[in-house]
């Protein structure tokens, strides 16, 4: 069973976490099943960037990215070229480092 590994962030979990993923699931969902509450504003649709993050190992094994995810990439803060969104990418048959970025963006939790 693939295993991965959340690094240190501030608010959703400052010790980093180290847990089990089931293939097929979503990085998001792995999250969400553990506590780590990584935002999702549009309810995994696809619709926007708060469920951004970098996968530091085990990028290169993952599916890639579709036009849609890459489009929304776009407008992700803190891009980085091994930048997914949680909510699209799947859990392959390897171990993964993921790095949930400072900060996210949500027109409407901002207000804007």
């Amino acid at each position: 069973m693939p295993k991965i590994v959340f690094l240190p962030h501030e608010e959703l979990c400052p010790d980093g976490a180290v847990v089990e993923a089931e293939i097929g699931e979503t990085i998001l969902d792995v999250a969400l099943r553990n506590g780590i509450v990584i935002e999702h504003a549009c309810e995994k649709s696809c619709a926007c960037t708060t469920c951004h993050v970098v996968v530091r190992e085990g990028f290169d094994e993952l599916e890639p990215s579709d036009e849609l995810e890459d489009d929304m990439l776009d407008k992700a803060w803190g891009l980085e070229p091994e930048s997914r969104l949680s909510c699209q990418a799947k859990v392959v048959d390897c171990d993964m480092i993921v790095d949930i970025p400072k900060y996210t963006i949500n027109m409407v939790s901002e207000g804007n």
